[in-house]
């Protein structure tokens, strides 16, 4: 929660002559980028002028990138956003970042690690949880087995589903 800036995704390539760029977006849903009004490359703002989503990809017009061979100098950066841009979350959503490190224990208190990655998988998110033997324990991210996330005290209790962990 310390950082104020989030990845949103990553240019990836060129799109055009005219310095369009394709984005593989770090989110979970591509088109925040119409909402947004600039990103951050590099610590620099650029402002959207204009942005599609095509077979999974942003494609964006920053401001001052006007060529092809423009667009090749941002070929790989990461693209950020302030938190504050990105408005409210609903309930029960958390941003990826701020839940890798949370400490993770049972309901009866037992610490089993921390998040270390995020799974997607489709129906549910699952977290990678290591200890500190670097074993790993997969958590599915659903009501029954996750019973509270604190992002603010960096905790998150579970009830472990039987067979989950030893």
């Amino acid at each position: 929660m310390e950082n104020n800036l989030l990845e949103i995704g990553q240019i990836v390539n060129t799109h055009g002559l005219r310095g369009d760029v394709k984005v593989m977006p770090w989110c979970d849903d591509p088109a925040i980028f119409h909402e947004l009004a600039y990103v951050l490359i590099d610590g620099q703002e650029f402002e959207i002028e204009k942005s599609a989503i095509h077979k999974n990809m942003v494609l964006l017009k920053l401001e001052g990138i006007n060529h092809i061979n423009d667009a090749e100098n941002y070929r790989n950066k990461v693209l950020f956003v302030p938190r504050e841009e990105l408005g409210e979350l609903p309930e029960g959503t958390y941003y990826i970042c701020d839940l890798i490190g949370c400490s993770v224990e049972t309901d009866q208190g037992r610490f089993l690690g921390k998040i270390c990655d995020i799974i997607k998988t489709g129906s549910n998110d699952v977290y990678v949880v290591e200890d500190d033997s670097k074993k790993q324990t997969l958590i599915p991210v659903i009501e029954e087995c996750v019973k509270s996330v604190d992002v603010e005290n960096k905790k998150v209790v579970i009830s472990p589903l039987k067979g989950l962990i030893d």
